[in-house]
């Protein structure tokens, strides 16, 4: 079993197995998860579908180094990054991060940590679908940047 993982996928992934696989080592005493899902934005009501890319290869080493970021910060056990790309619709998966730590304060930062950095700076870019067919690429939001500073 490889304890830090990154996979850049097409198909659904099932987040009770993940969660289970970092779960079996003995040395953790907490997991914690965040699955991230694509959702419409209230009473819009617009989005059909998300369409992500990335760049292969490149991406994958980007997220290494950043759980390798993580495990310098708290005392980790074990980590998994999974993000789909391709077309997504509306209420499926896109993303999982899971940690595992001896103590519950080592998972619930890095999982925190591994979030901003992929809301960030991960190299993905999302287009949204819209009900009518559109689409516009997605811009990043000044939100999403704020809560990564935090970590600087």
């Amino acid at each position: 079993m490889q304890p830090f993982t990154v996979r850049i996928q097409h198909e659904v992934f099932d987040c009770g197995a993940e969660i289970a696989r970092l779960s079996a080592n003995p040395a953790c005493g907490a997991v914690v998860s965040f699955s991230g899902l694509v959702r419409d934005y209230g009473d819009r009501q617009e989005i059909a579908a998300l369409q992500l890319e990335h760049y292969p290869g490149m991406t994958e080493n980007t997220l290494h180094a950043i759980i390798q970021q993580a495990r310098e910060r708290w005392q980790l056990q074990a980590a998994t990054i999974i993000h789909r790309v391709g077309y997504l619709p509306l209420g499926e998966a896109i993303v999982l991060v899971v940690t595992a730590s001896s103590h519950r304060k080592d998972a619930f930062a890095a999982a925190e940590f591994l979030m901003d950095f992929l809301k960030t700076e991960a190299p993905f870019w999302k287009k949204e679908i819209q009900q009518d067919g559109s689409s516009y690429w997605v811009e990043a939001k000044a939100s999403d940047q704020h809560a990564a500073g935090r970590w600087q």
